[in-house]
């Protein structure tokens, strides 16, 4: 994928996007430390053009690096007394579309049960088996992921078939659940929002014995004439990603029932939401109320797309 000049090979597209977050403190902040993830990462389909985070008031000390899986995570501390922190995350990002024939790989066409991650092969992907804490996966998880894997069924088989029935079988409501929300009381609620069915996909996975992960960043689209416009547009999204036998990664994205492709940039992963949440932080202050405004502009670059804005159903949280 050729994008310095500003050529790309056919089917990639390029955004220019805008995370914006704004707290508002009912008194002084006398200082403020934190962290989180608004750098989007490299990967095999995503090229960062450019990134960059500002904070207003500016801090005393910013830094970046990279965490456990590589994400490009951020830490900054503001020392300036404030009763507004502005967090701006500006990138431009290249992504290219997914092999069309992917799902008909040896590697999706593989028994799911073969998917389970061993030996060096699955080496790195064994953190993503293990259940969260406090555990999600419990008895009614169990059953409900059992309706689709079924003996011997092809793994990318069985990943459309759970991307279907939790589209189908669950509600998107927006700010019917909080970051702190349960899988079960997702599942007894039907209904909740893109983190939400994410983490509920990865607990049937992992009951399984399968490893998944946690996959935070940006949905662009523009819908056709006569279609309707996706859930999760103009905010932050989440979505999941299974391991499979050859050692690659699908992406899968139950809110919207489809497969990961060059619509979405991805900005982290991990094990849950806790991992990879865009902020969170620690303030000193005598306030006694806060806000926070969330704002995000996917601008896509190609001409056939048009530009987005919107709030976040993610959960930033106030520091």
């Amino acid at each position: 994928m050729t994008v310095a000049d500003g050529s790309s090979e056919p089917g990639v597209r390029r955004y220019r996007i805008v995370h914006r977050t704004t707290y508002r403190y009912s008194g002084a902040v006398t200082s403020s430390y934190g962290r989180g993830y608004l750098l989007p990462r490299e990967t095999d389909r995503q090229h960062v053009l450019s990134s960059e985070v500002t904070v207003s008031p500016a801090p005393a000390d910013m830094s970046t690096g990279a965490d456990l899986w590589g994400n490009r995570d951020l830490f900054f501390h503001v020392t300036d007394t404030h009763e507004v922190l502005e967090v701006v995350g500006r990138s431009e990002v290249a992504v290219s579309p997914p092999d069309p024939g992917r799902l008909r790989t040896p590697a999706c066409l593989a028994p799911w049960e073969t998917a389970r991650p061993a030996g060096p092969a699955g080496a790195l992907a064994v953190d993503f088996v293990l259940d969260v804490r406090p555990p999600e996966i419990d008895d009614d998880v169990r059953a409900y992921a059992e309706k689709t894997f079924t003996a011997g069924r092809p793994i990318a088989e069985a990943i459309v078939d759970l991307t279907h029935r939790i589209f189908t079988d669950f509600t998107y409501r927006s700010g019917s659940t909080s970051v702190s929300t349960r899988v079960a009381e997702v599942l007894a609620a039907g209904s909740g929002v893109c983190q939400d069915f994410a983490r509920l996909a990865i607990a049937c996975l992992r009951s399984q014995g399968l490893a998944a992960r946690y996959v935070s960043g940006y949905l662009a689209t523009n819908p056709p004439p006569g279609k309707e416009r996706m859930v999760g547009v103009d905010a932050t999204h989440a979505w999941a990603s299974v391991w499979l036998p050859d050692g690659t990664w699908l992406d899968f994205d139950p809110t919207n029932d489809q497969l990961g492709d060059e619509r979405y940039t991805t900005v982290a992963w991990g094990r849950d939401y806790a991992d990879v949440s865009p902020l969170r932080g620690v303030i000193y202050t005598e306030a006694q109320d806060s806000t926070i405004e969330v704002s995000v502009d996917v601008a896509p670059v190609d001409e056939e797309f048009s530009a987005a804005g919107g709030r976040s159903d993610q959960g930033d949280r106030t520091p």
